[in-house]
């Protein structure tokens, strides 16, 4: 416990780059570090980053010179040059890492550049993280220095011409410090499997093996780890096993669906640390226990910009205007959602990274994550968030006490007007209708213009029911198993009709 009750000495304070200041001042002093680091790249010559140095007002003037961009833009007119090999072009030297990343509404790869700038930042965040555990009350102090058991992306990386390939998390792992390894699992031989059966096969026949006191990852891939612990050794639960397991960092998705079945796997109760680490940067943790806020990372690596998530800056399919209302950190409200705009270490700028997120305390700048900019559904004006969708099957799942690891839902015509079509797992039999209908209900007491809705335009809402492995045997299907990935909370476009056609083939093993 002398890690997390010490005093920092200033000097690793220093290193750390804890902060001291307002987050507007923070924000300001990353803002010039990125403009700095970058102005003599072909984008901080083009964009005249020294001359928004010398600006009155700095952010005011990165603004009005820089556009807004998306991954599409930004790559067709930036980041291809960089997969050629072309050095300094949106981050000084060459890029040699590349996240792929499909995020969870397209299905092309995207290339994510990743420097070694960003992932030094995103280890000070991890070291922070770990320090505000001091911050917690009654935690397994066991298992403070056990294994980390951390299932993601492998570290074999596919080559390219001059550069390599693969999920942040093989990246990461490729690249973890040598003072981490003796505590990290599954172990460099393991993390270079690229199959995700044969990984869990060769994670399952290790784990006598291991003292596991942290697991990492996503929660639909863990908890699939665990079954498979438990079922191959014969055990109650997977403390049985190890014993100090004590800590799950989770992110990618929101728990609440995965706790109900997730916390039947455990003899004891662990404590959950929530993450918002996302290909382009670790943008938010959790540093306060049973908090449902992440702290933004508003002292290191990225610089953020907050824009309304409304119709006057989206058209009805998600795409963000040319010139939207962008809001600094301290202009925000709590409450309202926002589109992130972020800069970084590795030459994302003013880039929409997707994802939407609502303040719920301004002063310390934590934030919930609300859903992405193409994964709400508003057919109508309905306006349903993946929030509003994660807490009505997390209370469904409690009122009727039976667990939906997953979910998702989609926008349908019904005769003129239109409907949601959900599809939920589970491992038992249930009557959609009744599921129907509390999801319906509760849906109605948390969004208001649901509610005025499902009495206008919105004319139903439909449940089917699966087994969990129809979810993991689509994801599959689509190049997306394992590590990172996650299933999509709504579809559309091209996904949708994947979907479909995947349910159409499964038929038979469907339960409704």
């Amino acid at each position: 416990m002398a890690l997390i009750d010490v005093q920092l000495p200033n000097s690793l304070a220093r290193a750390l780059r804890l902060p001291k200041k307002s987050p507007r001042r923070q924000q300001m002093k990353v803002l010039k570090k990125l403009l700095k680091k970058a102005r003599f790249t072909e984008f901080g010559q083009k964009y005249h980053f020294d001359s928004i140095m010398m600006s009155r007002h700095i952010v005011k003037s990165f603004q009005e010179n820089v556009p807004v961009f998306d991954y599409s833009k930004i790559y067709k007119e930036w980041w291809y040059k960089t997969l050629e090999g072309k050095p300094d072009i949106c981050w000084p030297g060459k890029i040699k890492y590349y996240a792929l990343s499909s995020g969870t509404s397209e299905a092309a790869s995207k290339y994510i550049p990743v420097t070694n700038d960003l992932l030094r930042g995103n280890r000070i965040v991890m070291v922070r993280q770990l320090l505000s555990l001091r911050n917690y009350q009654d935690i397994p102090v066991k298992s403070i220095g056990k294994g980390w058991l951390m299932i993601g992306g492998s570290t074999d990386l596919q080559k390219g011409p001059g550069y390599y390939e693969g999920d942040l998390s093989g990246i990461s792992a490729k690249k973890v410090p040598f003072w981490f390894s003796p505590f990290y699992k599954p172990g460099r031989k393991i993390a270079r499997t690229r199959d995700w059966s044969q990984k869990l096969e060769e994670i399952v026949e290790q784990a006598p093996r291991w003292d596991i006191g942290f697991i990492v990852g996503v929660p639909a891939w863990i908890q699939m780890c665990l079954e498979k612990i438990i079922e191959r050794y014969n055990l109650k639960n997977i403390h049985e096993i190890w014993p100090n397991l004590g800590f799950f960092v989770h992110g990618g998705v929101s728990f609440e669906p995965y706790k109900i079945g997730f916390e039947k796997l455990l003899g004891k109760p662990i404590t959950y640390i929530e993450t918002y680490l996302a290909s382009e940067g670790f943008i938010a943790y959790q540093d306060r226990q049973d908090e449902r806020g992440l702290r933004l990372v508003t002292y290191q690596h990225l610089f953020f910009e907050f824009v309304p998530f409304d119709n006057k800056n989206f058209d009805t399919d998600g795409n963000i205007i040319k010139n939207p209302e962008a809001l600094e950190i301290h202009q925000v409200e709590e409450g309202r959602d926002y589109a992130l705009l972020i800069s970084t270490a590795a030459g994302a700028w003013r880039y929409l990274i997707g994802d939407t997120i609502r303040f719920t305390d301004k002063e310390k700048s934590e934030i919930i994550i609300t859903g992405r900019t193409k994964q709400y559904l508003s057919l109508v004006g309905e306006h349903l968030s993946v929030d509003n969708m994660n807490q009505a099957i997390q209370f469904v799942s409690e009122e009727m006490n039976i667990s939906i690891p997953e979910f998702t839902v989609a926008g349908i015509p019904h005769g003129l007007f239109f409907a949601h079509q959900w599809w939920l797992s589970s491992e038992i039999e249930l009557d959609p209708r009744v599921l129907a209908e509390k999801l319906d209900e509760k849906l109605k007491s948390l969004n208001d213009d649901y509610s005025v809705e499902r009495k206008s335009a919105l004319k139903d809402i439909s449940v089917k029911v699966l087994p969990p492995e129809i979810f993991i045997d689509f994801m599959r299907s689509v190049g997306k198993e394992g590590g990172q990935h996650k299933f999509p909370r709504v579809l559309k476009g091209k996904m949708l009709k994947d979907w479909q056609s995947f349910l159409e083939k499964e038929k038979v093993r469907v339960h409704y």
